[in-house]
């Protein structure tokens, strides 16, 4: 498959996997890590859909095409598990998974990574677009306490411990 990364590029979800603090992410951010996965708050979000997570393979593939299946089945049961620790944390009405792949799917980190968004009915999410804003460190932070107790007490998930 062809890559369009650009050369020498520095992947930040690799280098957030080996536990590099970057501008946009820390080890707080973190909802979920095992071996293969790592799904966190994301550092970007939309008027009516705050605390939406990205779930990342550990290892570096840049997109769909290039996931091997059992790595993406494993992202898919991690997304249901953020899905209902999503209902219970935040009381949504429902939740929607997205995934990018190449510049005309609109991706824009060349490492595989999927969404996964609450949702609130009327909430617009898919109408705004442009109107996606930078969250702060304490509000990620808020968002993934409340995410790993409802994974830790639904039996979704292991806690994540921090250092």
């Amino acid at each position: 498959m062809l890559s369009h990364a650009p050369p020498n590029y520095a992947c930040p979800f690799c280098r957030f996997t080996r536990g590099e603090v970057l501008l946009r992410n820390a080890p707080e951010d973190v909802v979920y890590a095992d071996d293969a996965l790592l799904a966190f708050i994301s550092p970007r979000t939309w008027p009516n859909n705050a605390g939406n997570v990205l779930i990342i393979p550990r290892a570096h593939h840049e997109n769909l095409y290039t996931m091997p299946d059992e790595l993406l089945a494993s992202v898919i049961v991690m997304a249901k598990r953020i899905a209902i620790a999503m209902k219970t944390a935040y009381g949504c009405d429902g939740t929607s998974l997205r995934q990018h792949n190449e510049p005309g799917g609109n991706q824009d980190v060349w490492h595989f990574h999927l969404h996964v968004f609450p949702r609130w009915e009327g909430d617009r999410l898919y109408q705004r677009t442009d109107e996606a804003r930078d969250v702060d460190a304490e509000e990620r932070q808020m968002y993934a306490a409340r995410l790993r107790v409802a994974m830790a007490n639904n039996d979704v998930g292991p806690d994540v411990p921090h250092d």
